[in-house]
């Protein structure tokens, strides 16, 4: 049982296409999940509106709830606005505050990446390690710690956020402000700009699917189209290996968790696998790379289970978490 009285945790996933909604009863069971496209070019008060949408129907359903929201970027400890979200029109905002006065309830807001690992390490493919490391490969990249059921966020508040380590000062600019981040070459709109790159500048831009589909095409059948392809997604394993290689050498977690949309390819916790094996200080490389198994809501239902009052997220990792 959690420690708080409430017999449902609702959680709410922010995402930059998406935004999804969870009640969770107090066994952690889904009892109501649904989306709704966030539309974020219509901009921040938009964005509050749809998350609203979602929550009004069933606040009053499960009256008696907690409340966490997965949010891209995190909340700084001394501003108390949001910072680093790929979503840039949320950049600058109390959006804490603001989802709270929108909603009329008390809110826990967490890195969506943290709410995906959480859930991961608690209840998903990451049960029964004690190191964790989830990574969220979508739209855009990020990464959550959790130690020993904790997740670890850093004074900073900045632990994980592995999309923005460097990879290639020469790279393509990232929304961050540097260049050749992680998130840069590994992440569905990474694909599609350093494939865009390959075409010819009136050639019809294609999806990240597209590209990975036709890059599955084998060499020997490959024409002109499918070798930029193959050469992409080439790139894009070979990053992947050594970005991932590098965080295994500074921390050596238990375990790697994928998750986002791009974890949903075939074969990529294989390909992961064998290319960080090329690249790690070590000849005894052991550490798995699995697939998520709480599906495309983990982020979701981590949310529920942060704003279940698990732990205080305004307060030092050591003093901050509490057990259930």
């Amino acid at each position: 049982m959690f420690l708080n009285e409430h017999p449902f945790q609702i959680g709410i996933d922010l995402g930059g296409t998406k935004i999804e909604l969870v009640v969770l009863d107090s066994n952690q069971k889904q009892v109501y999940r649904k989306r709704i496209d966030t539309q974020a070019y219509k901009g921040a008060e938009h964005i509050l509106d749809q998350i609203a949408t979602l929550y009004e129907p069933v606040k009053r359903i499960y009256s008696n709830h907690t409340l966490g929201v997965g949010t891209p970027g995190s909340l700084s400890q001394l501003t108390g606005l949001l910072r680093n979200s790929n979503t840039t029109c949320l950049n600058g905002l109390a959006l804490q505050q603001l989802i709270e006065d929108k909603l009329g309830h008390a809110v826990v807001c967490e890195n969506d990446a943290n709410c995906f690992a959480f859930a991961e390490a608690l209840l998903g493919s990451g049960k029964g390690y004690e190191c964790v490391f989830g990574v969220i490969i979508g739209t855009g990249c990020g990464g959550g710690w959790v130690f020993n059921k904790k997740i670890r966020t850093g004074p900073q508040r900045i632990a994980g956020e592995w999309g923005h380590t460097v990879l290639d000062p020469q790279g393509l600019e990232c929304f961050c402000g540097q260049r050749g981040c992680v998130e840069t070459f590994i992440s569905g709109s990474g694909v599609e700009r350093h494939y865009a790159l390959t075409q010819p500048s009136n050639a019809k831009s294609k999806k990240c699917e597209e590209i990975f589909f036709l890059s599955s095409q084998t060499h020997a059948q490959a024409n002109e189209s499918y070798s930029d392809a193959i050469k992409v997604v080439d790139m894009f394993y070979s990053n992947m290996g050594q970005s991932l290689a590098n965080l295994i050498n500074t921390v050596d977690p238990d375990v790697v968790i994928l998750g986002g949309g791009l974890s949903n390819i075939d074969g990529i916790t294989q390909r992961a696998t064998l290319e960080v094996k090329k690249r790690v200080f070590t000849s005894e490389f052991t550490t798995p790379i699995l697939r998520h198994t709480l599906g495309d809501s983990a982020g979701v239902i981590g949310a529920a289970l942060i704003g279940a009052d698990l732990y205080d997220p305004t307060q030092a990792d050591s003093q901050a978490q509490r057990s259930f």
